[in-house]
């Protein structure tokens, strides 16, 4: 097995690129996806953010409110580390479990949006940034994901700089381009991969 970290800031195309490894057979572990999974109702992830946050993050319906949750934390560095505290154990034992239910020969790619912020590199074979200018990332997000600037500026500076991820890849996947250009450097990082399985 080989396992990959990939991340990228936010608007670098991170899923794009996720979408295109597990199109050519990759064992994707979304951490997102996960980061929501364990803050559903019922869980126990739900119930301690609840509790450090106040019933006011949850919905009418008792889902979270991850609207309301971001607004108090992106701008608020301690804020946001009581809540990845509570988040970030239970992500790593579920990704531990999908990754320990995976073939032994399979590429297995964890989509791990704050792997530089944290200190995550050392746990995979090989880490891999997905990276798109500051001018290119504020672009997407105001106008593909209907962020105000102020708003994908402020989620922008919640995470590590592009030095900081650069300063922990193996390969760069440089992505200001259209997904044909993104497709095009996936292949042979691809090919890489395959031929570091056992």
């Amino acid at each position: 097995m080989v396992t990959v970290g990939l991340t990228g800031g936010i608007g670098a195309g991170k899923s794009e690129a996720v979408r295109l490894l597990a199109e050519r057979g990759a064992v994707v572990v979304d951490s997102d996806r996960i980061a929501r999974e364990v803050v559903e109702p019922g869980t126990e992830g739900l119930a301690a953010v609840a509790a450090e946050f106040g019933p006011e993050i949850l919905t009418a319906e008792g889902r979270l409110d991850r609207e309301r949750l971001g607004r108090i934390v992106f701008g608020d560095p301690g804020r946001r580390a009581k809540l990845n505290a509570i988040v970030h154990p239970l992500v790593a034992r579920r990704s531990a479990e999908l990754t320990a239910a995976a073939p032994h020969d399979a590429v297995v790619v964890h989509d791990v949006p704050l792997l530089a912020e944290n200190g995550l590199a050392g746990r995979y074979d090989v880490v891999v940034v997905v990276d798109a200018s500051t001018e290119t990332r504020l672009d997407r997000l105001t106008r593909l994901r209907g962020m105000t600037e102020e708003d994908a500026r402020a989620r922008m500076a919640a995470q590590a700089t592009r030095e900081e991820r650069l300063a922990v890849a193996d390969h760069v996947l440089r992505n200001d381009g259209t997904v044909d250009d993104l497709a095009a450097q996936i292949d042979p990082l691809w090919r890489r991969l395959s031929e570091q399985r056992p």
